[in-house]
């Protein structure tokens, strides 16, 4: 070392160079943009702006570039109203949040011996599903049997059976030897998500009754509002963030209504929230919420110490695939990022095999490291409010804010138990799932693994198949990646008839030519299990013979620019006088030279609508 001490702030690192300009961006980009644009066509920089400006299923509009213009005047701070940047402070310590392992095992053994597992090796609360095809409400103490109950929080959820499991869990509790006041948890009555999935009218009088339940114990919480049925049913960031505060406000009322006070009423609830794979999205709709229903608490006259919301973090299902599923694993890794920088005292990671089954120790053990490692070893919930001040996300947390508010106050004119018996939430949410859908067929919206970059020749992940579940008419899981799901079994239930599903791709030229479009061909067919067969040839004549030895009956001509207008028309001919039933061009028609539209019958290109590709094409195949 020098005798001569250097602080930090004596050494700039980017001393050597010159700091840009946002005009310095502007240049840089059009640059960009214009670069293969004729003369005299290119565009400006407000067109440029709005080329690369887009927006979600949602509304919510996403810039290139943030200024210090779109943050906010005053920050304020994490542990004060209005809790945006944090309802709890934490204090650097690596427990920052709960861990909570989704445990739903019927079998009492296993899942006895699972949340054990789970609490000995990272856990530090017990997530429970009590329902007939989950957890059954006589066998709750018996997978809870030796739990310290004073140490590990209980946190309920149920779709059918919410103040029976809730008072089965009460009369455990009050019958263990934990004082009372040193339990915690939740008892998971949610009257208006249990009637969105039955598909009736909310009972609302089963919120007061759940408050008496939890009378003897302080730190145990009656009820959750849980939006992840929302967004498990199609739901945006700004319609699951509207939904839970008019839920929210409706059991403050119920509760206010029974004689209990509204500060006692707003700490009677939390609110189960969805993690997604859209980390800014997460962040700032956990921030949010915070600040809307401090709001509320504003409203209503709360004080203000007590206005903050509770959040238990929950990996969303809808984006959990049943294919290519070790995929998964990285979802939920950004989703538990997204969830701790969000402010989030509870978290669940879903197992990365939960769509095929029961999970087994080893994804159960994976999906409890993934929090266990982001927490002890990446240190990621040291910092409170990490995203705080970030230009984007404040702006993020501001539309988020303003538009579900706006929905909200809609909702609330008559109640949200009355709009979800209405029909009205389930026009939204249908409204938001044909946007998304219509992104996601065109892969807009990606799903790796599926919709990107397929293996259809993997093995599926078996697993133990659990048990049938109640039928409810209410809201149904829409996942994004089923529409792809049902191709793949069309295609597999073909190949098993020994029907197999192929198409042709006709490689013009040499590799050097066609390589490129071949590549995404092929792609973008196994997103559908569809196999390609590679044809390669220098004569019309060799495509044919290929054609016919391998029975194809649809063919996609594959090169460059340069050798369809030497040789695709001819080739196509061919072809079609062969037999072949569909000839398609890898690209733009027009690449093909004059008389083109007349020997193939369309396209395949970057941005096309997949699902109908594939679709029409399984039907052409007799799939």
């Amino acid at each position: 070392m020098s005798d001569q001490a250097t602080s930090a702030a004596d050494i700039s690192l980017a001393a050597d160079f010159n700091t840009p300009s946002q005009q310095d961006w502007e240049k840089e980009v059009l640059k960009v943009l214009n670069r293969k644009r004729p003369e005299g066509k290119e565009l400006d920089i407000n067109q440029a702006y709005k080329r690369l400006t887009s927006t979600t299923v949602d509304g919510l509009t996403i810039k290139p570039l943030y200024t210090i213009e779109d943050g906010v005047d005053e920050l304020g701070y994490p542990g004060v109203a209005p809790f945006v940047r944090g309802t709890t402070v934490r204090n650097g310590d690596m427990d920052a949040w709960e861990i909570a392992q989704l445990q739903e095992n019927p079998d009492v053994a296993d899942a006895h011996r699972e949340i054990l597992t789970d609490l000995e090796r990272g856990d530090t609360a017990v997530y429970l599903r009590v329902d007939p095809d989950a957890v059954r409400i006589d066998d709750l103490d018996k997978v809870l049997q030796g739990v310290l109950l004073n140490l590990a929080p209980v946190y309920l959820t149920s779709r059918t059976q919410q103040l029976a499991a809730a008072a089965k869990l009460s009369e455990y509790l009050r019958d263990s030897e934990a004082d009372n006041a040193s339990v915690s948890g939740n008892l998971g009555v949610d009257p208006i998500a249990a009637a969105a999935l039955a598909g009736t009218k909310p009972d609302l009088t089963v919120v007061p009754k759940a408050f008496d339940l939890a009378c003897a114990f302080p730190n145990v919480r009656p009820l959750v509002v849980d939006s992840t049925i929302y967004n498990s049913a199609g739901a945006g960031d700004v319609h699951e963030l509207a939904y839970a505060i008019a839920t929210g406000v409706e059991y403050v009322r119920a509760l206010v209504d029974a004689g209990v006070s509204v500060d006692d009423a707003f700490g009677a609830l939390i609110f189960r929230v969805s993690a997604t794979t859209d980390q800014f999205a997460t962040i700032a709709r956990l921030r949010a919420l915070r600040g809307l229903w401090s709001r509320v608490g504003e409203v209503l006259g709360v004080t203000e110490a007590k206005r903050g919301a509770i959040q238990h973090a929950v990996t969303s299902l809808r984006e959990i695939t049943r294919d290519d599923s070790y995929v998964n694993i990285l979802r939920g890794t950004i989703a538990t990022f997204a969830a701790a920088a969000g402010g989030a005292e509870i978290q669940t990671v879903l197992p990365f095999d939960t769509i095929a089954g029961l999970p087994t120790d080893m994804s159960r053990r994976v999906a409890r490291n993934t929090q266990i490692v982001l927490a002890e070893e990446s240190n990621i919930g040291r910092v409170n409010d990490p995203a705080g001040g970030s230009w984007f996300v404040e702006s993020l947390t501001r539309q988020l804010s303003e538009k579900a508010w706006a929905l909200f106050q809609q909702l609330d004119a008559d109640g949200f138990a009355a709009a979800l018996a209405d029909g009205t939430v389930k026009a939204q949410l249908d409204e938001v799932n044909e946007a998304r859908a219509a992104r996601l067929a065109t892969r807009k919206t990606p799903i790796t693994g599926v919709s990107m970059f397929p293996n259809y020749t993997e093995a599926p992940v078996e697993r133990t198949a659990r048990p049938a579940a109640p039928a409810l008419a209410g809201l149904q899981v829409v996942r994004d990646s089923q529409v792809f799901e049902d191709l793949r079994d069309r295609s597999d239930a073909a190949r098993a008839a020994g029907n197999e599903p192929k198409v042709l791709l006709a490689a013009l030229g040499a590799r050097r030519d066609f390589g490129g479009r071949e590549g995404f061909t092929s792609n973008l067919y196994h997103v559908g299990g569809i196999a390609t067969v590679l044809a390669e040839g220098s004569t019309p004549e060799d495509f044919v013979r290929q054609l016919k030895e391998n029975d194809a009956k649809i063919v996609v001509l594959v090169s460059s620019a340069k050798v369809y207008a030497a040789q695709g028309i001819a080739v196509a001919k061919a072809l079609r006088e062969a037999g072949a039933e569909e000839v398609l061009v890898a690209g733009q028609v027009k690449e093909l030279g004059e008389g083109g539209a007349e020997v193939v019958d369309g396209n395949v290109f970057d941005g096309m609508n997949v699902v109908e590709l594939l679709t029409n094409t399984l039907n052409k195949l007799g799939a």
